[in-house]
């Protein structure tokens, strides 16, 4: 499992790429629970960066311009 700050910057190169990212998908990716995706989405908001989320069956995380 990653350390929190590599997690975070992980979290964040994912969110970079031009798509939607469901909270399944980037937990997967990161080896991680959903939850811990939701807090690090807080923590990145946090410090400033924009992630949006769409809800729905078609939503997602995805990082703002």
């Amino acid at each position: 499992m990653l350390e929190t700050s590599a997690r975070l910057l992980r979290l964040l190169s994912l969110l970079q790429a031009p798509r939607d990212w469901t909270g399944a998908e980037l937990a997967e990716r990161l080896r991680v629970s959903p939850r811990t995706v939701r807090n690090d989405i807080e923590r990145l908001r946090a410090l400033g960066y924009p992630v949006h989320a769409t809800r729905g069956s078609v939503g997602g995380y995805r990082l703002a311009a």
